[in-house]
């Protein structure tokens, strides 16, 4: 394997730091972009916000591949903080293809499955190219700005002839993702069971989630066969996809709570009750191979869990 210089921006989030970790594990030479302060080595801190802190790292770094993950996630937040996901995520990445365009690196955009919006079938990639918008109407802002992202690539590619990849997770989850309430329902049920806090859970809606190791393995191949224009959808198995009401059971049992802290409700408004995201174009191209099951890696992120919030 090829050693090669990479940026992650978002590199000290929760799916930045298993790529890292996995990038730097396959021998790579790798550098985090993050906000936070902090001790990591190989790491820089910048805004994707601003284009001149952006402009310095590449100054005094050469990338031969840039994995931009930085953005602000949720669809709550991004109702709550629209003015800080637009400028992150669109603005944000507008920065790191002006860059792109001017240096010439490689580029892998993460999107994310809700560009797919309320689309009732199997979401293969294509559905985005060759459906009508009233199929695939995004649904809330931070789909949207996913989409924003998606095409501000495409346009950069045909206008000045960049390489990009886009990348598009379906309900990844796994350990070094921290608790807040805009997060996705793994990470807020467990929370809230080993905290002893209420949650609700809606009815009839149903997922796959992809426990974080495969889905940063799969992202980690790209580098081996970068396809520039190609478009992936990175999930679970389609043979483990349940009724959230289901996660909540497994869950409930690795902490050992009975669910009386759970409120039952009917379906959630403005929310997709079915997802099917077909990955086979991913475990063709980048040899994405899911080992890890719900209830294991659920196991397995209680515990990471329970280490960080210090629960005996």
């Amino acid at each position: 394997m090829e050693t090669q210089r990479i940026l992650v921006t978002g590199g000290a989030g929760f799916i930045g730091t298993n790529l890292v970790n996995e990038l730097k594990r396959r021998g790579h030479e790798v550098i985090a972009l993050d906000l936070m302060h902090t001790s990591r080595e190989d790491y820089v801190r910048a805004d994707v916000r601003e284009y001149r802190q952006l402009e310095r790292v590449f100054e005094d770094y050469e990338f031969d591949y840039v994995y931009h993950l930085a953005a602000e996630y949720g669809r709550w937040n991004g109702e709550a903080y629209y003015e800080n996901l637009w400028r992150t995520n669109v603005i944000g990445t507008k920065n790191i293809i002006r860059l792109q365009e001017k240096l010439g690196f490689r580029m892998i955009f993460f999107s994310s499955a809700e560009v797919y919006g309320d689309y009732t079938g199997v979401m293969t990639e294509d559905v985005m190219e060759k459906n009508p918008i009233k199929d695939t109407y995004q649904m809330n802002d931070y789909a949207m700005t996913k989409w924003v992202g998606e095409l501000m690539c495409m346009n950069s590619a045909k206008m000045f002839g960049t390489e990009t990849v886009r990348v598009r997770p379906v309900n990844c989850y796994g350990p070094h993702e921290k608790y807040t309430p805009y997060k996705g329902f793994i990470p807020i049920f467990i929370y809230h069971a080993l905290h002893d806090k209420p949650y609700t859970v809606y009815k009839g809606h149903k997922r796959i989630i992809d426990y974080v190791d495969d889905s940063v393995r799969t992202f980690a191949n790209i580098v081996d066969n970068f396809i520039p224009g190609e478009v992936y959808n990175v999930g679970g198995r389609p043979e483990w996809e349940h009724d959230i009401k289901e996660y909540s059971d497994m869950i409930l049992e690795t902490v050992g709570r009975d669910d009386s802290i759970v409120t039952y409700k009917e379906a959630e408004a403005f929310t997709t009750k079915v997802k099917r995201v077909d990955c086979s174009k991913a475990e063709r191209d980048l040899k994405h191979d899911p080992k890890v099951p719900p209830e294991e890696g659920i196991r397995r992120t209680v515990e990471w869990m329970k280490w960080y919030y210090r629960i005996e």
